[in-house]
């Protein structure tokens, strides 16, 4: 028997642009019949090509996929990441027989368990119960393996009082738990699971990655497309960064992500304001910087030397209780730490009279995980109006080959490099 779950090989998934449904209502075609003659009469005048597959340029369709090519073995678990558009969903969708291929060919060795799109699979008029059964017997399951998870599912869904009305009542959130509880509990031997987790909320999420994890670990073969990059790390050894149709990289998760984050996040490690000055702000910035050791802005940072942020900005008037504050995200949004120029004891108050001024915050060294990171930088009144605020405005990356040994053996947000003192009781 094969090790291999899923082949794919020179796949290719193209859409027509504009494409009209198969089936129409009497508007549209009412629509369709009177402007009839003025498309006609503009098709004489309308010189564009617009050839399909005999190698000339064709504007009228897109690519999803384009010759995407890669294997999957038994009891593996993949992340397919990249952005809005890379492909993903598509290839789910061509993967679960929603959608036929183009071109090339995608094997499935094994029963499917999928959720795709809200929706997907179920049959509105038919209650959550119905549909349980109905998506058992898709999957080739005998209703007595139905019978026995049926509790479990309905358990796992927290939808015990709706299980007897029909799902078209259901919000987007109770349709995502049943349809998540069907696809992991049926004992598919491949689950594909798109995006569409986000719509639950963050408890359910958690409580279907921990299920995945077991599904995973039971040894069945598990597809995750995720925009959750934590998730994607945590369960995926490996992952597929899609882009543009196509495949760029094919790597273990950590080499994958870290790819698809730098791309995503441009470094930019000084920022100035162009432009004259807004009149109607009392407090302004100019010039924000992330550098280290006093040199010029770099791309990359070392984990091993301290981080200088400079933050030079204009007051027109005295602004006393002003606080000015900075927030360090991580590439996936998540706040790593906050301060304010009150943290600093004896700020003193010219700081904030009319005038220019320097503020500078050091980041101590073995302090930041490698990555990518950004900053946001604010002034306000506490618990007023904001005078400005810029988000996102400096990013800069910190190199994994400067950190401390047995990185890969912290887990946390930060990598503080902290000092133990052992001696031994007499």
């Amino acid at each position: 028997m094969s090790d291999v779950a899923i082949r794919v090989e020179g796949l290719g998934k193209r859409y027509r642009i504009g494409a009209r449904q198969k089936y129409k209502a009497l508007r549209d075609t009412m629509t369709d019949a009177l402007y009839a003659p003025f498309r006609a009469a503009a098709s004489l005048f309308n010189g564009r090509n617009k050839a399909g597959d005999n190698g000339q340029p064709d504007d009228t369709h897109i690519w999803a996929l384009k010759d995407v090519s890669f294997d999957v073995k038994r009891g593996e678990v993949v992340g397919v990441i990249g952005r809005n558009g890379a492909g993903k969903s598509t290839l789910l969708k061509i993967l679960s027989r929603i959608t036929e291929p183009t071109a090339g060919r995608a094997e499935v060795y094994g029963r499917i368990g999928s959720l795709l799109e809200v929706g997907t699979g179920f049959h509105p008029e038919l209650t959550g119960r119905e549909n349980i059964y109905l998506n058992g017997a898709i999957l080739g399951m005998r209703k007595a393996e139905i019978v026995r998870k049926f509790d479990e599912i309905v358990d796992f869904s927290e939808i015990e009082k709706f299980i007897d009305t029909p799902v078209k009542h259901y919000s987007s959130g109770m349709y995502v738990r049943l349809a998540f509880a069907v696809a992991a509990h049926l004992e598919p031997e491949i689950l594909l699971v798109d995006e569409v987790l986000a719509v639950g909320d963050a408890a359910f999420q958690k409580k279907c990655l921990g299920k995945m994890g077991d599904v995973a670990k039971e040894g069945r073969t598990v597809l995750f497309v995720s925009h959750n990059m934590r998730a994607v790390q945590r369960l995926c050894p490996r992952s597929v960064l899609l882009g543009g149709g196509i495949i760029i990289l094919d790597d273990s998760s950590c080499i994958v992500i870290n790819s698809y984050l730098s791309d995503s996040l441009h470094t930019r490690n000084t920022w100035s304001r162009e432009g004259s000055m807004p009149s109607c702000k009392e407090l302004v910035f100019t010039n924000i910087s992330a550098c280290q050791e006093q040199e010029s802005p770099g791309r990359l940072f070392r984990a091993d030397k301290p981080i200088t942020i400079t933050i030079r900005y204009i007051v027109s008037r005295p602004l006393d209780a002003c606080q000015i504050g900075l927030r360090i995200h991580n590439a996936e949004g998540l706040p790593i730490f906050t301060t304010a120029d009150s943290d600093a004891s004896g700020t003193s108050a010219l700081q904030k009279m009319p005038g220019s001024h320097r503020a500078c915050v050091h980041i101590p060294e073995h302090f930041l995980a490698p990555g990518m990171y950004s900053l946001v930088v604010g002034a306000h009144l506490p618990g007023r109006n904001s005078y400005d605020r810029l988000d996102d405005v400096v990013t800069f990356e910190i190199a994994p080959e400067y950190s401390v040994k047995s990185l890969d053996d912290r887990l946390g947000l930060v990598a503080p490099l902290i000092k133990w003192q052992i001696t031994k009781e007499p």
